[in-house]
């Protein structure tokens, strides 16, 4: 940053979020509210699913590829071959593009942990938020919640409010210690801010009290997503939002490959017309449940396909999913080097309790085989990067 002459200095106000479950879902919801009251939005996230500049938004619109490419092209000629890594080289073109193009805010969404993310550089943001923190990247991260929300907690900054989604009681603690080592104001869940649903959405109560309706994304935990985007932006009081664009962004969120149905393309053709075709990139342990919670409460029979990355654990994704679930398909994932085999995801299935387990060659195989007991609902999940081969291969 010092030798591109430290563009993080100099970008718009900074909304920054991380933790494990509802990041991404979390960013969208934020840049429709926003962008719903005329506010100009740079937007960052990953992985992309489809093309890499899906991951960097200016002010409304993907990056241009031909910028994108200059910018990469600087900061590799700047850096000079000394060490640095994928990411880094990607925050770094972001942090550019959003230095030199007008806006009103930028979203940053952490890409692992928090405490030595790369997008961590940006010392004085609006807000920090935390969605709701589990078992993820447990490798890297740590094997307790407790370790693993240290690290989360790591994007909490001095003077600067901590809105705090729901957690478990351990990763709650450590969050509240570290808020109060730093001395980030806290806006937790349940304390300063409630959130309650409603017959017909939610109603949010913090410095501001709304009833709002149910996000355009599908699943009832994405109440609980849009809960805390709306508390972010009750708390930083830095943006003038009446509830009426509130309720417009909450209705128009553009987030693929979130419980997305797809309803064209090769993929749907091998199905039969009374079968429904849905994607998912939920990959850890909280998004099972949540993808659980989605099955019981759509009261639907449910198969599966299933691909995963070496960085996750399969067991604890699949185990929540197992009691609503009647078959599962195993895929490797294509052109991913850090796939799980379809065999390891397989016996991962078998742990987990799912008695009915075969792998197959792609995605096209695993739902050409469900389509021959005519299932009502097939469900492709258990990776981002899986949804991105998916929805290209797929049109």
């Amino acid at each position: 940053m010092a030798d591109l002459g430290h563009p993080e200095r100099q970008l718009p106000p900074v909304l920054h979020v991380a933790g494990s479950k509802g990041k991404g879902s979390t960013v969208a919801m934020l840049r429709a509210v926003l962008e719903a009251a005329g506010y100009r939005v740079h937007v960052y996230v990953s992985p992309h699913l489809v093309r890499f500049a899906e991951r960097i938004r200016l002010a409304g619109s993907l990056i241009d590829e031909a910028y994108l490419a200059e910018l990469l092209e600087e900061v590799e000629r700047i850096n000079a071959s000394k060490p640095i890594t994928f990411f880094e080289v990607t925050t770094a073109a972001a942090f550019l593009a959003y230095a030199r193009n007008p806006a009103d805010v930028v979203i940053l969404e952490v890409g692992m942990g928090g405490r030595l993310d790369a997008t961590n550089i940006v010392d004085k943001p609006l807000a920090s938020t935390l969605v709701p923190i589990s078992f993820d990247h447990m490798q890297y991260l740590g094997d307790t919640l407790a370790k693993i929300a240290g690290e989360k907690a790591g994007i909490l900054k001095p003077g600067v409010p901590a809105v705090i989604g729901l957690q478990p009681d351990e990763a709650m603690q450590t969050v509240e210690t570290r808020a109060a080592a730093v001395g980030a104001p806290l806006f937790r869940r349940g304390h300063e801010w409630r959130a309650t649903s409603t017959a017909t959405g939610f109603r949010y109560e913090g410095r501001r009290r709304f009833d709002l309706p149910l996000p355009s994304l599908p699943g009832r935990h994405q109440i609980d997503n849009a809960a805390l985007a709306v508390a972010t932006l009750d708390r930083v009081n830095t943006f003038t939002i009446s509830e009426a664009q509130f309720r417009a962004g909450l209705s128009r969120i553009d987030w693929p490959a979130r419980l997305q149905r797809l309803t064209q393309g090769p993929l749907v053709t091998l199905l039969p017309p009374t079968t429904e075709l849905w994607l998912d990139g939920g990959h850890n342990e909280a998004a099972g449940h949540v993808l659980a919670e989605w099955v019981a409460d759509t009261k639907r029979p449910l198969d599966l396909v299933v691909g995963m990355l070496s960085t996750k654990e399969p067991e604890r994704f699949l185990a929540p999913l197992k009691p609503y679930a009647q078959r599962l398909r195993t895929i490797a994932i294509p052109n991913e080097p850090l796939t799980l085999s379809a065999e390891v995801v397989a016996e991962a299935g078998r742990r987990a309790g799912f008695t009915d387990v075969a792998t197959s060659a792609s995605a096209a195989d695993a739902v050409t085989d469900l389509a021959r007991y005519r299932p009502e609902r097939v469900l492709i999940t258990g990776s981002l990067y899986l949804a991105g081969t998916v929805l290209a291969e797929n049109g």
